[in-house]
């Protein structure tokens, strides 16, 4: 089983549609992952038919008893977050400002501080309406330790396509450099990059490629609305050359994009003469390097 993660250095660039439309080429062979859980959409178009849901918990937050507490200040004083402020007297824990960091739990002389483990939002193993297994995430509002969802929607959709014996792990990832993108990055045996004929798409092409690098794995890129910006289009397609990056597709700009999106549709059932021939190309030129 071959892992491909979809990523893109900025939002926008046409990622998740493209995803979506490998999903429906694929949809016989993979099982699709969106690991862009701050922002999670896919379920959007592969409107998953029925879904078994899970809760995720990560991080901890302190809490105090206020029955316990001596109104010491001790936690207070350490705290460094400024989490921590009296109240009627009584100590209390601002759970916004609160990092999880723990030392006022070690350092309470009265054992009224405990850090239970937060509930920081759900992942979902569905079945979509194209057939395929969905595997998605919703991260709660305000929740941090987005990298740990993303790291296990991954081992789950990892078991669930050995479990169903396909060919690939297809990855929609989220956009940008940070924990997410590294976490969905992990263990992958090959990157498609997404970006578009911009300076602001190039620019974090080439930050993206970076982080790609470090972990050594080969890379592909299909530039989107490549035909806004010729020059800039020129300028990625030499910079492609000159890093060893495979120049997969160039896509001019096409209204089929949002068009499908708003319709819950992949670029495919929106207009397949079109599309089905760039995606068929695309796949053979994908799987051929696998």
């Amino acid at each position: 089983m071959k892992e491909i993660v979809i990523i893109s250095g900025k939002g926008g660039t046409g990622k998740s549609s493209i995803c979506c439309a490998l999903a429906h080429l694929w949809k016989d062979r993979a099982v699709i992952a969106d690991c862009d859980v701050d922002a999670a959409d896919m379920h959007l178009i592969l409107h998953p038919q029925s879904s078994e849901s899970k809760d995720f918990f990560s991080g901890i937050k302190a809490t105090i008893e206020a029955e316990t507490c001596s109104s010491c200040g001790l936690c207070a004083s350490v705290c460094r977050f400024d989490a921590i402020s009296a109240q009627k007297g009584k100590y209390l824990v601002n759970q916004l400002d609160c990092e999880g960091c723990a030392y006022c739990y070690r350092i309470c002389p009265t054992g009224a501080i405990s850090i239970p483990e937060q509930k920081v939002g759900q992942y979902h193993i569905s079945q979509s309406r194209l057939g395929c297994t969905l595997i998605h995430a919703q991260l709660n509002i305000g929740a941090e330790n987005s990298g740990k969802l993303v790291s296990k929607v991954k081992s789950v959709a990892r078991h669930q396509a050995k479990q169903e014996h396909k060919d690939f792990l297809l990855v929609d990832g989220s956009p940008g450099i940070g924990c997410p993108v590294i976490a969905s990055l992990s263990g992958a045996h090959f990157v498609i990059l997404v970006t578009e004929a911009s300076k602001s798409g190039f620019s974090d092409l080439k930050r993206v490629w970076e982080l790609v690098k470090r972990f050594n794995i080969p890379g592909a890129c299909i530039v989107n609305k490549a035909d806004i910006n010729p020059v800039i289009c020129r300028e990625i397609n030499e910079y492609l050359l000159k890093e060893k990056i495979l120049a997969l597709s160039e896509i001019p700009y096409s209204e089929d994009f949002p068009a499908a999106i708003s319709m819950g549709r992949t670029l495919m059932e929106q207009n397949e003469s079109t599309w089905r021939p760039i995606f068929e190309k695309m796949g053979n030129a994908i799987k051929e390097i696998m």
